[in-house]
């Protein structure tokens, strides 16, 4: 039964947090964005290696990756193992002037998620967790509208000064192999079992419970959880219901196989979806590992842009690339590092596509060694009211705080020269 009252506290929480006034003071904007899939890159890219190589620097920075790939944008190249990613170019774009100027990983997912420069006291949710928040009214399914693939980050707390619930439900489980979802599927427990002990459940509260409106609300929550765990719409984490051939193509690694579950979130309508994609810290033993990292990044995320343009999804689905910052773009070959990356917080890219967004354009500039930023520097309010704008939601407005009344819906940067402005030449208008 602890499953069962996992998903029941989940709903208790949003059926009593108050709805009213979520913001004030706001332009009411066109919206192009109804669905989002944020890939992150939890421990930070080096974009020498992925959206912005630098093939004439030598192997001091790039290594063993010299041969960077033409697409089927002149424009654009990228790193040379994104083959498949190269032949998409036109539906994405890329930010290669992403910069925040700080090398701490706690410190940089908290600014990167919340777009939080100002160094004040107020703890913001991250900008999916706002979404959730902001769009609640919209989504009427049945699944949480704000789903991570497979486990979130614990470096920040992503509801902010919001309650709970609008953190992030993290499905947990092995999409490569048996795919039990936290709270909603355990292939080892038959449905049969559970449905008896629904029922057990329901005799007991009937015989030994008062009724009263409060019971009545919770009889009803119980049922939207049994609707969950029982129903229908967990098919959607069956991956058996997918062609071997469309799974091999994904890539069949934990990556590809929630990028797969990702569109089919998206098919059933669910809002917002994060694959946390581990393994990008890479101190030491860089490019081996980012042989087997960019392999699956190249799958899972052409073929998630590729299937959502087929359905007629990209159109109004966000798709987001990026981690908390890049990484050096000088090679530490020397001991203890042996040929390693170090964080770097001031260039790096981000690949942005769909849902308002313009396909096949770069925005920002870095200098002949990839350590600067030299043109349309992309702070992260930037970045983050960019998102909102295209999600409708006016980056300019104010927000309630449990505490402090109305404060800015965009934290404000404690320095002002590090914003510059939300990037309005990616959005199509």
């Amino acid at each position: 039964m602890k499953r069962i009252f996992f998903v029941i506290s989940i709903f208790v929480g949003a059926a009593v947090y108050a709805q009213e006034n979520r913001l004030v003071d706001a332009q009411k904007l066109p919206q192009s964005a109804k669905a989002m899939v944020f890939i992150y890159l939890d421990g930070g890219s080096s974009h020498l290696d992925t959206f912005d190589p630098k093939p004439e620097l030598g192997r001091d920075y790039t290594g063993k990756y010299r041969e960077p790939l033409t697409t089927n944008v002149p424009e654009i190249i990228i790193g040379e193992k994104l083959v498949k990613l190269s032949k998409i170019a036109d539906k994405y774009s890329l930010i290669r002037g992403m910069t925040h100027g700080n090398n701490a990983h706690e410190s940089s997912h908290y600014i990167m998620q919340t777009g939080d420069l100002s160094g004040g006291t107020i703890v913001y949710p991250s900008y999916c967790s706002m979404i959730s928040y902001l769009k609640e009214d919209d989504y009427n399914g049945s699944l949480f509208p704000y789903i991570t693939l497979v486990e979130s980050s614990t470096r920040f707390n992503e509801a902010g000064f919001l309650p709970p619930m609008y953190k992030t439900f993290d499905t947990g489980g092995t999409p490569e192999r048996v795919f039990n979802v936290e709270g909603i599927i355990n292939k080892s427990i038959p449905d049969k079992e559970l449905e008896l002990k629904r029922t057990l459940l329901e005799i007991v509260q009937s015989d030994r419970i008062e009724q009263n409106p409060e019971v009545n609300r919770l009889h009803v929550l119980q049922d939207k959880a049994y609707e969950v765990i029982l129903g229908e719409e967990r098919k959607v984490f069956d991956l058996a219901q997918e062609p071997d051939a469309v799974r091999k193509r994904y890539g069949m690694t934990r990556f590809g196989q929630s990028c797969l579950v990702a569109r089919r979130l998206i098919e059933k309508g669910v809002p917002i979806v994060q694959i946390r994609f581990t393994g990008w810290d890479t101190h030491r033993e860089h490019f081996a590992r980012m042989d087997e990292r960019l392999e699956d990044l190249d799958s899972g995320l052409s073929s998630l842009l590729i299937d959502l343009d087929n359905a007629g999804l990209l159109e109004s689905t966000i798709v987001i690339c990026g981690g908390e910052f890049g990484r050096r773009p000088k090679i530490d070959n020397e001991p203890p590092w042996n040929g390693g990356r170090a964080h770097y917080g001031n260039a790096f890219s981000y690949l942005v596509a769909g849902g308002g967004f313009k396909g096949g354009m770069i925005v920002g500039k870095t200098d002949e060694k990839g350590e600067t930023v030299v043109a349309r520097p992309v702070y992260p309010a930037d970045f983050v009211g960019t998102v909102y704008t295209l999600w409708g939601i006016d980056p300019g407005a104010k927000i309630n705080h449990p505490l402090y009344g109305p404060i800015s819906l965009l934290p404000q940067p404690k320095d002002a020269k590090k914003s510059d402005g939300i990037v309005t030449e990616l959005i199509k208008r």
